[in-house]
């Protein structure tokens, strides 16, 4: 199990939900962390209590659907003169739930596919060669679990397409220190998720970050938190580098 002490860690969708429960907890393993959120202020309250832990924190904040400002945001980054080791694309939006389905309109498409792939691809791409050439990386894109819904279409499709992306990535630095992995946090009572939702937020510790924390040099998977729900990290990583194999 890798040691984050010290390390950078860029977190979308910080502000609040799992982001901001994974901040949390990167920060009690003592990992500094780069908060995102739609706005500086949105992320105050978690940057106040990370850094009450001891570790440093920065925040970044732009729409991610806007992809010139995310551009923007990952030239900021830069600036801060940090090596960023780690990266959790938690970030997501479910735009809608269509019941007359047939009626889905092109924009749930656009919508999902700016902030659910395009975003995270860009991200991908900006620091997953620095993570190459240092030699060491880990890096989480968040998918969903949703099939079979076209209810849901824009949504699934779009988390669908970051899948193929991050197991295509993924081949290109296998047995390496690069890591590149899914999550899913399954179905929970978060602002996207809604009140309805069977699990509880903090139900996707530890297993929402188990892919930072594995050194298996294994990448592709998805390491979905309902598989290690309950666990130490200890157990969860353990469980992970046994059970869960690359697609290649």
């Amino acid at each position: 199990m890798i040691d984050v002490r010290g390390k950078w860690a860029f977190i979308t969708g910080a502000s609040r939900g799992i982001g901001y429960l994974t901040a949390k907890f990167m920060a009690e393993m003592g990992c500094n962390l780069i908060l995102h959120g739609r706005k500086v202020e949105n992320c105050q309250k978690v940057y106040d209590e990370v850094t009450a832990m001891g570790v440093e924190a920065k925040i970044v904040a732009t729409e991610l659907s806007d992809l010139d400002g995310v551009e923007r945001m990952l030239k900021e980054i830069d600036s801060f003169g940090v090596d960023v080791d780690i990266v959790l694309n938690n970030a997501g939006l479910q735009i809608a739930y269509r019941t007359e389905y047939f009626n889905t309109p092109v924009s749930d498409y656009t919508e999902s596919f700016k902030i659910n792939t395009i975003a995270p691809a860009m991200i991908c791409y900006h620091f997953m060669p620095k993570m190459i050439e240092k030699g060491f990386g880990r890096i989480l894109n968040t998918t969903s679990g949703i099939r079979l819904e076209p209810q849901q279409a824009g949504y699934s499709a779009s988390k669908a397409a970051l899948d193929k992306i991050t197991i295509d990535l993924g081949s290109t630095v296998q047995g390496t220190d690069v890591l590149i992995n899914l999550t899913d946090p399954g179905w929970c009572r978060t602002d996207l998720g809604g009140p309805n939702a069977p699990n509880a937020p903090e139900s996707t510790i530890p297993g929402i970050v188990v892919g930072v924390f594995v050194d298996d040099k294994k990448s592709g998977r998805n390491l979905g938190a309902p598989n290690f729900v309950g666990m130490t990290l200890e157990e969860a990583v353990k469980k992970a580098e046994a059970e869960f194999d690359s697609p290649y």
